[in-house]
């Protein structure tokens, strides 16, 4: 019988790329890195990892046979340096030897002398400079400048939040095999088989369809490998064509956490101006993205920030500058929620600080501005099926938030070393690739002769379920047993042109492929079935693996139908391609519709703060997520629970640091602090009723929008340190670590 992945990971029986048998006279690769964060290389000195047993070659730049590029933005993201290094941790050079021990022992006899040159890490000093990835953006609705004339309460800051390690379980690796008539395959932990595809017959300068690119599954990604694994998997893919060995990279912990970009950290300045009953009336902010060295998704990401820039509220003038700085640092990736978070963080803290200059609780401010239907968002798409105003009453209702809020105060009154907090929030987070183009998938389906179905498609399982829910779609569209269907490894022989899993629409655009191509197959069955039962194709449906007449049961089961298409020469097999419909986005005018739906939410968090040691505990998270009709109940809270406990963690205890050199200190889970079992709240999750037209079978996508909710622990902290020391005044740094929040209580506010 077919296992899901979750039953395999349960038994401990997943395969992964680190797990698969290593064939005879396999070679491993280790790269030498650059030490130093900006420089010119003068000289790089081989001879004695060459003379270290066991070493086969070193790869250079020069030994490229193609293009010496990796990126989709611009030139500079090497493979290999050649001229200039722009961070600690990029590849210079590919140690290829015999064992993995002995071609990290070669790399570390490889000498390379540099001129070094000016560093910058920091982005308002790398804004200071010029140095960018790209002219600013800026999306505006309304007229600002005018609307400040009309404003009662006007308050201005700074927010800054910080980088965010992706800590999957299971590092950067990859494995290349050279085949016959120059073929490649490569098995690739990678969100972007298709990217690896096209980057590697790049590198290797021949035809993508020399490359096969396989994914069985991750162990775990978080958009650290939707462009991050494409390097890697070059280098194998290099030395095993190369060489004609099959050739393994693999990174350890720390060569991860050192070598690759996280979240983006950002610093950004608001305006905010009210009415005297809270009303936003406009805002105004800028943000400074720090891209890191080189381009990567950092102009995606920072476009996902301005489409985000209003969240869950109606602002009627806006003005949004984004701004992406390039700095000194590993090139900084895609990260669940993309951008998103970090502009809703920036407009939560505007929030905080307007109402604490009104004397309100932020609730007041944010109910206040809730979305309504039919009104729109800075980039002139209009909020449809909006419920943003129904999940922040059902959260009140159904949770009984005002008795727990008296709750708060009558315990806070009565002690006076320990305080807590609640703080609220709402959510609205677009779903579709904001380049258009990447909306888009494919899926081949094959209904066998005994009845089980097979289906090829671009999603790649990152434990997400995403499999999992292809295969409820295709037993759903074929009305047979889920135990029938078996979704295959991601395969760039099976399906061409695939976009990256990420985008929270892996499901969406991948299901509706599966979906359309079953139709197919069933327009032939159904054919077969109306000859069988002696009546006409329209009259014939399949209920629970019965074929039925005008709804009535007939002799006619699955197997016997499927026998009786095959031998009647009827099509048992399709390939189907699905676009996202009414996508698109002028950027000329930072205007359109980039979405398909808005996923939409409402969180309650809360906190108990230790007032005498400064340490604290997240107690309770609420939530009413719109899930609508969900593919796989049990799946979709397993994703929001932990996208909030991630979320959480990044607004608490994930705190990233370098030196002043650029060198990464918490490069080690005993230095980088991630949430554990005794971290994680008690979390209540209430999936909102209602249907979604506009994907695949009425659900809505899950993965990223409930990690913004985390960003409520920041908040609720930010009260419980006001309930002990009212005069302090919060400077909206993220992570609130424990240290911050000890020196936030004995803070003196004169």
């Amino acid at each position: 019988m077919y296992a899901n992945d979750i039953d395999l990971h349960a038994q401990g029986a997943s395969t992964f790329i680190d797990d698969m048998p290593e064939p005879a006279g396999l070679l491993h690769v280790c790269p030498v890195v650059s030490g130093i964060a900006h420089g010119l290389i003068e000289s790089v000195d081989l001879n004695d990892a060459l003379a270290c047993p066991g070493v086969v070659t070193i790869l250079l730049a020069k030994d490229i046979p193609g293009g010496n590029n990796i990126g989709n933005v611009e030139a500079g993201e090497v493979l290999l340096a050649e001229q200039e290094v722009v961070y600690q941790g990029q590849p210079v050079a590919v140690v290829v030897a015999e064992s993995d021990a002995v071609a990290r022992q070669a790399a570390g006899l490889v000498r390379i002398c540099y001129k070094e040159l000016p560093a910058v890490f920091d982005a308002r000093a790398a804004h200071a400079q010029g140095l960018h990835i790209a002219p600013p953006r800026i999306f505006s609705l309304g007229d600002v400048d005018q609307a400040w004339q009309d404003c009662d309460v006007i308050v201005e800051g700074s927010a800054a939040s910080g980088a965010q390690e992706h800590v999957y379980l299971e590092t950067q690796v990859a494995v290349a095999y050279p085949l016959e008539n120059d073929g490649l395959k490569v098995f690739s932990a990678t969100q972007s088989p298709g990217m690896v595809q096209r980057v590697i017959a790049r590198v290797l300068d021949c035809a993508m369809n020399r490359v096969e690119v396989d994914v069985l599954r991750l162990g775990g990604a978080f958009g650290g490998k939707e462009e991050q694994a494409t390097g890697w998997a070059a280098m194998a893919a290099l030395a095993a064509v190369r060489l004609q060995k099959p050739v393994k990279v693999r990174l350890n912990r720390g060569e991860d956490m050192r070598w690759t970009g996280k979240r983006h950290p950002y610093d950004s300045d608001f305006k905010i101006g009210l009415d005297k009953t809270g009303r936003i009336l406009a805002y105004e902010v800028c943000f400074y993205q720090n891209a890191g060295a080189v381009a990567d998704l950092s102009l995606a990401i920072l476009e996902r920030t301005l489409f985000h820039v209003s969240n869950s509220y109606f602002i009627p003038n806006v003005r949004a500058t984004a701004i992406s700085c390039r700095t000194h640092l590993p090139p900084n990736t895609a990260f669940r929620g993309f951008g998103g978070p970090q502009a809703m963080f920036a407009l939560e803290a505007a929030i905080f600080k307007a109402a604490a200059a009104m004397h309100v609780d932020p609730a007041h401010i944010q109910r206040r501005n809730l979305l309504q239907e039919c009104q729109p968002f800075p980039y002139g798409m209009p909020a449809e099926n909006c419920r943003a105003q129904r999940c922040w009453q059902q959260l009140h209702d159904r949770f009984d938030l005002p008795r727990r809020q008296q709750a708060i105060d009558r315990f806070n009154a009565g002690h006076s070393l320990e305080k807590k907090a609640l703080a609220l929030m709402p959510i609205c987070f677009g779903i579709s690739f904001t380049a258009t183009f990447l909306n888009q998938a494919s899926a081949l389906v094959h209904v066998y002769a005994d009845g089980s179905v097979s289906v090829s498609c671009g999603a790649v399982e990152m434990g997400q379920g995403v499999k999992e829910k292809i295969r409820q779609v295709a037993a759903r569209a074929l009305s047979i047993d889920k135990a029938r269907v078996k979704v295959e490894s991601t395969n760039t022989a099976r399906i061409a042109n695939m976009s990256p899993t990420a985008a929270s629409v892996g499901a969406d655009l991948n299901g509706q492929a599966t979906l359309l191509a079953c139709q197919r197959i069933l327009q032939g069955l159904k054919t077969v079935a109306a000859r069988l039962a002696g009546g006409e194709p329209e009259q014939i449906s399949i209920e629970q693996e019965q074929v039925c007449l005008n709804g009535q049961p007939t002799a006619t089961g699955w197997n016997k139908l499927v026998s009786e298409a095959y031998l009647s020469r009827t099509p048992l097999s399709a390939h189907a391609h699905y676009a996202t419909p009414k996508v698109f986005f002028d950027r000329s005018r930072e205007q359109g519709r980039p979405f398909a739906y808005h996923v939409y939410g409402c969180a309650a968090v809360e906190v108990a703060v230790d007032c005498l040691r400064g340490t604290y505990r997240v107690t309770d998270v609420s939530i009413v997520h719109d899930g609508g009709r969900s593919l796989a109940p049990d799946v979709d809270r397993g994703q929001v629970e932990g996208g909030v406990v991630q979320g959480l963690g990044w607004m608490t205890l994930e705190e990233v640091r370098h030196d002043g050199q650029g060198r990464l200190l918490t490069d080690s889970l005993t230095a980088y602090k991630i949430p554990d079992l005794y971290f994680a709240p008690d979390i209540a999750v209430e999936f909102l009723d209602g249907d979604n037209p506009a994907a695949v079978m009425h659900s809505k996508a899950v993965g990223e929008p409930p990690l913004m909710y985390g960003i409520g622990g920041y908040f609720a902290l930010v009260k419980a340190i006001r309930a002990f020391n009212p005069d302090w005044q919060p400077g909206f740094s993220a992570p609130m670590t424990p240290e911050k929040v000890l020196l936030a209580l004995y803070e003196c506010g004169c």
